[in-house]
């Protein structure tokens, strides 16, 4: 299985170098690990202390993002390297003012591992949720260096849990540590030998809070707003866009809308105006005369989560396509959220469908009708938003549990 696994990075390398001159994505993957060794052998110094926390994409980052900040708070004298696999988290992320080194990370091929390794020399290392690198692991296994997972979460279908599945058992095994969103995970690891599981929970409720704790005011939404409620369509796609659109057509004066769509290319954006038959307006183009519009679509980057504080309720967008986008943002605002059917992936709306904090649509009829109910039943309502809120407040913490363990073994010794 060790030289199918070598083959197949080799094979997938070859294949995005292939592809590169006709996609972008591909292009970004490969131009951005050349001479990776000169790049961070140019951040760091011989001498320096560091910490290597590597994260697959945005979504993961944000997850690593605050145990990132409590580390740099509590050992300020570490240099922090920050890895990428993903174009869409590193080329967004590659400013970041709390690591030291950004980087993507190079082919987990036997070479890539030792030469990486070598150059950082991290004094110990922590993987975000789904990341599995069998080189890189067995490197850091040989040279004695801690790994740990953080926010894992593991279900039957994976590869740990098949009758095949040694190899990769294998890789878990050589963590130091692993730290699971929630108790399936800790019970199915344990269920195949692996004993060093700690319960620690998710650490975006952390970083959900950390983002509303510094939100800003957005006055031109404030005055859209007025005195009407505010439906916030957050990283919405075409699918729930034309169902949501459809509802405001009908009754366009029940509430005014905003979007703020996955994808703001001028194409993207002049797609979503025509759905609607009311006045709307692109943030970019709001003026206090456009007040009096209906729908107003956020055309930039960056506001989303900021957003949310002025909405009634909210839908979080990708329930038709591959999976839901964040519903923890609006959540911890307190707002009742609305999600496509492909959310059962997500531990967080199954958890608060299930308590009412959030709710399921697939069709035009299933919106219209929980959208109704929301808004003619106050008590059901506040019922959902105090669910959405306490849902948030329960599940922080992960970030302090995760340190307090890394304390026990890495940390206290680290800051000798």
């Amino acid at each position: 299985m060790k030289v199918l696994y070598n083959v197949g990075i080799i094979i997938f390398s070859a294949l995005a170098h292939l592809i590169a001159p006709f996609n972008s994505r591909a292009f970004l993957w490969v131009s951005g690990r050349k001479k990776w060794g000169e790049k961070i052998s140019g951040k760091l110094k011989p001498g320096d202390r560091v910490i290597w926390m590597h994260c697959a994409s945005l979504g993961e980052f944000e997850q690593g993002r605050p145990v990132i900040e409590a580390i740099k708070k509590e050992m300020p004298a570490f240099k922090i390297v920050l890895t990428f696999f993903s174009p869409s988290g590193y080329e967004i992320r590659k400013n970041y003012s709390n690591a030291d080194c950004i980087s993507y990370l190079p082919s987990d091929t036997p070479g890539n591992a030792a030469k990486f390794i070598d150059i950082v020399n991290p004094e110990f290392v922590i993987f975000v949720k789904y990341e599995f690198w069998n080189n890189y692991i067995s490197a850091l296994y040989r040279n004695n260096i801690p790994l740990y997972l953080i926010s894992g979460i593991f279900r039957p279908g994976q590869h740990f849990f098949k009758w095949y599945g040694s190899f990769f058992r294998g890789m878990l095994r050589k963590f130091e540590k692993i730290f699971v969103q929630d108790q399936k995970s800790l019970d199915l690891l344990s269920g195949i030998g692996i004993e060093k599981v700690f319960l620690a929970g998710d650490t975006r409720f952390d970083r959900v809070i950390q983002i509303a704790g510094t939100a800003r005011d957005i006055p031109q939404i404030e005055q859209f707003r007025g005195s009407e409620k505010l439906f916030l369509a957050g990283s919405s796609w075409r699918p729930d866009e034309e169902i949501i659109a459809e509802y405001i057509n009908t009754f366009p004066l029940r509430m005014k809308w905003v979007f703020a769509p996955h994808e703001i290319d001028k194409l993207n954006i002049e797609r979503l105006e025509k759905l609607f038959k009311v006045k709307c307006v692109r943030f970019s183009e709001y003026t206090e005369a456009s007040a009096d519009s209906r729908v107003l679509i956020i055309d930039n980057i960056g506001m989303l989560s900021s957003a949310y504080r002025y909405a009634y309720l909210a839908e979080i967008g990708g329930g038709f396509g591959k999976g839901i986008h964040n519903i923890l943002e609006p959540a911890c605002w307190g707002i009742p959220v609305m999600i496509g059917p492909e959310y059962k992936k997500f531990r967080e709306a199954i958890d608060l469908i299930n308590e009412n904090g959030a709710m399921t649509f697939d069709s035009f009829g299933k919106f219209s009708d929980i959208l109704d109910e929301w808004l003619t039943d106050e008590h059901f309502y506040l019922k959902s938003a105090k669910t959405a809120i306490d849902y948030i407040n329960k599940n922080t913490g992960a970030t302090s549990k995760i340190l307090h363990e890394i304390a026990q073994k890495d940390i206290n010794r680290l800051r000798s």
